[in-house]
């Protein structure tokens, strides 16, 4: 009897472990499974750099600015939006703007990748390193339809980063990102992957990585790196109502940015493929009209006459379904696919025409505003003003759209003055300031007479109806 109370003791005793240690155990196997960031940060870290860079503007107004540089304070903008009136006297002068970034070094003699924006007009650009150097930092190129910026500063045998795959990445996978959000050098985050090939409406060349990672104002231009401590794409934009982080970053790809990154190097300018179209998306009803399985592609609702696609004919109301045997599974992955090749190159386009699917080769042409890379000319000058690309219509679409003049819009920048107007590709500009406007040498030379301190009226002509918009021109 006695021995059978103390085997009985003994198994309460270890039962009791069992249950005291299991939720011990199981959070230490937790904890296994969930990734040590601290070897990468060690190893990452000396190579991610803090960029501040600064440029003088002239405004109407002064704009509210918090320490670092914060939104104006809702309380203000109810009263007064995003500009505080000027006292009596105050116009015209200029004041510096301050911005913040982040970047990293990709070669031992001082190459450094990051945004675009975050160096846009800058004046004057210091590079912060890992051991609180600073260095004067020379804009070797940037990219605004990518986002991508290269910078040099004089240094040798400085720390780099390893460079990864990015058309490796998988949905799930683990990340992490090091920068300086809001001054705050050298901050990590880390997420997972949510999506890959994410287009967004006002980058239609970047194929984007969706992640999860906490990105704020001033990671822009750091590194994303895989579990392997590579870089797999350069932190760009974050969707956001606030103004700050609600879970939804997107990164540039790798691949991309150092297919910029080496263009602005060797010829200081980037080349893409134009096809001149202008597209729109294949809805369920458009599919079922055009004999399509489902709704996909991209229909051409109007060509360039000069350009590339007319010339190797294509035709309006085509649908491009593949390039090259890459499938257009939407209107918004066209650009990108197009942009990618470079100009001379000959495709094979997919395309559904009268309910049959051909194969059609075309010889892929340069976008209108990056010939040569050259931007000294009035007309290239004028349309950056604009933030457009325009082409001159022939005799058969002005007879077409019923209209005696006008220039047809390619392109729209995304932050430019054009965009903030309402202007957008496939619309023509028929006046501007109640001038006409028949070629694009008297859209140039119209633009040239503009001042930046008033809004003028342009019409366009746009779905076979005529309206309005209101332009201010960005201020030079």
């Amino acid at each position: 009897m006695e021995r059978m109370t103390r085997h009985l003791s003994v198994w309460l005793l270890l039962l009791m472990a069992a249950f005291v240690w299991q939720p011990v155990l199981a959070q230490q196997e937790r904890a296994q499974r969930l990734p040590d960031f601290t070897a990468l940060v060690d190893e990452a870290a000396p190579a991610v750099v803090n960029i501040s860079s600064t440029r003088m503007v002239s405004s109407r107004g002064m704009q509210f600015h918090g320490p670092g540089g914060q939104e104006v304070p809702e309380i203000f903008r109810r009263f007064f939006g995003d500009q505080f009136p000027m006292p009596p006297g105050g116009e015209g002068r200029s004041e510096e703007r301050h911005s913040l970034g982040s970047g990293f070094i990709i070669s031992k003699d001082g190459y450094i990748l990051t945004n675009a924006h975050v160096v846009e007009s800058a004046e004057e650009i210091l590079v912060r390193l890992n051991d609180r150097r600073e260095l004067e930092a020379e804009l070797v190129g940037a990219d605004s339809k990518s986002d991508v910026a290269l910078l040099k500063v004089d240094a040798s045998n400085l720390p780099t980063l390893k460079l990864g795959n990015s058309d490796r990445l998988k949905v799930g996978e683990w990340v992490a990102a090091i920068g300086s959000p809001f001054g705050f050098d050298h901050s990590v985050t880390a997420g997972i992957v949510s999506a890959i090939n994410r287009t967004l409406p006002s980058d239609a060349y970047v194929p984007f990585i969706q992640t999860d990672v906490a990105i704020n104002p001033g990671n822009s231009g750091g590194p994303l790196f895989n579990l392997d401590g590579e870089v797999v794409g350069i932190n760009s934009q974050i969707f956001t109502r606030s103004g700050g982080f609600m879970g939804l970053s997107f990164a540039i790809p790798i691949s991309v940015a150092m297919d910029i990154a080496n263009q602005l190097r060797e010829q200081g300018h980037v080349s893409r493929g134009w096809l001149g179209v202008v597209i729109q998306p294949v809805s369920s009803d458009l599919a079922e009209s055009f004999g399509l399985e489902g709704p996909k592609g991209a229909l051409i609702a109007d060509l360039d006459p000069e350009g590339p696609a007319a010339r190797d004919g294509l035709e309006a109301g085509d649908v491009i379904l593949e390039v090259n045997g890459e499938e257009v599974d939407r209107s918004s992955t066209l650009p990108r696919l197009i942009g990618r090749v470079s100009p001379g190159t000959e495709i094979e386009l997919t395309v559904m025409r009268d309910g049959e699917r051909l194969t059609e080769t075309v010889k892929v042409g340069n976008w209108p505003d990056e010939e040569s890379g050259v931007a000294s000319s009035q007309e290239s000058d004028s349309q950056t003003r604009l933030g457009l690309a325009v082409s001159e219509l022939s005799a058969e679409e002005r007879q077409r759209l019923d209209i005696d003049g006008g220039v047809l819009v390619q392109q729209v920048a995304p932050n430019g003055a054009a965009a903030a107007s309402g202007i957008r590709p496939g619309d023509v500009i028929v006046s501007v300031d109640h001038k006409s406007v028949d070629s694009s040498r008297q859209l140039v030379d119209v633009v040239e007479g503009l001042s930046a301190d008033r809004a003028v009226p342009v019409r366009i002509y746009r779905e076979g109806r005529s309206l309005f918009v209101a332009l201010r021109l960005n201020e030079e």
